[in-house]
């Protein structure tokens, strides 16, 4: 978090939330070690032939750029925070788990291939992260030095990974498939579905491509959007929620799953309280004698709710403006 020019409180939240980011790290580790995936000798990830395994390749090579950038310019926030996001976003939330059906489906040749991968995946993993998180990542590279014939010392000693692997066609679709996923679940957060619901997705308006790609992944959206089924339409159906995603508009028919006036009322209640509480702040921030007065973590503390709050009222209004009709 150390940008130039800022001085860093510290806060026992940010140690658990970064303990918890090494716990999700442990775990890929052992879902790897359960599932057979470990590191192949001489594995390169353009023999690959599964979209899924050349999208985190690529992605694995876009970090490994930004990291090695970000350090060599001095900006050890912007290469720890890059690696954050691959790390816990793209490896252990969304690739793991779209490739659990390919782990326990029967192509053996795509489960060998995943694993392969998976192994891969992590060996650049662990280097990356080595200079922010030394010792568990020692660890881990210790723990798998007999997969795959390696056994080549500690990793403090190993080559930084010099990686050029990209397929910008693989990337941009598997990219769409979690933007897809991500905007589904965000509107059924967003107006309280319950979770265990399942409700029809409607595309209006897609492209040859993008049809061609809901038909690719339509298992994976069904599991992972709880989609009872998808299908084209001219135009949205009434009762449906929509959001946007490329040319293509995403509708949900509601009509039957929530009471719509009854959530449009919550909705009202929520963002009348969110309101008054960014009242309340403002008001706080803007007397003279509190802001003088008052210790500078303090005033920081108002104004991280505040922008809480603020954020929270945008929310609302985005699922109250998707109930309008």
């Amino acid at each position: 978090m150390a940008a130039q020019g800022r001085d860093i409180k510290l806060a026992t939240s940010r140690v658990e939330g970064y303990r918890n980011f090494a716990t999700k790290l442990w775990n890929a580790s052992r879902f790897a070690e359960m599932n057979g995936a470990t590191r192949v000798a001489g594995f390169e990830p353009s023999t690959a032939k599964e979209r899924l395994n050349r999208w985190i390749a690529t992605e694995t090579t876009r970090t490994a750029r930004a990291v090695t950038e970000a350090l060599e310019a001095y900006r050890f926030n912007d290469a720890a925070n890059a690696l954050y996001r691959f790390v816990w976003n793209s490896f252990c939330d969304w690739y793991l788990e779209l490739v659990k059906p390919v782990l326990n489906g029967e192509d053996e040749a795509a489960k060998a291939e995943t694993r392969a991968t998976i192994g891969w995946t992590l060996d650049r993993i662990v280097t990356l992260l080595h200079p922010f998180m030394p010792f568990i990542t020692e660890e881990l590279w210790d723990r798998t030095a007999d997969e795959g014939g390696r056994r080549d010392g500690l990793l403090v000693l190993n080559a930084w990974p010099t990686l050029d692997f990209e397929d910008e066609a693989a990337a941009a679709e598997i990219n769409w498939l979690v933007d897809l996923i991500s905007s589904v679940r965000s509107v059924r957060s967003e107006i309280n579905v319950p979770p265990g619901a399942m409700v029809p997705l409607i595309i209006v308006g897609a492209s040859a491509e993008t049809t061609a790609r809901l038909a690719t992944h339509d298992a994976l959206i069904k599991r992972l959007a709880r989609a009872s089924e998808i299908s084209a339409a001219d135009t949205p159906p009434k009762g449906a929620v929509q959001t946007v995603l490329g040319e293509a508009t995403i509708a949900l028919p509601l009509a039957g799953v929530i009471d719509l006036v009854a959530e449009r009322a919550r909705l009202g209640k929520e963002l009348d309280k969110a309101a008054k509480e960014i009242a309340k702040i403002e008001a706080k921030l803007g007397n003279e004698n509190f802001v003088s007065r008052a210790p500078e973590e303090v005033i920081d503390e108002q104004r991280e709710r505040l922008a809480e709050a603020q954020e929270l009222t945008a929310k609302i209004n985005a699922a109250l403006e998707r109930l309008k009709d």
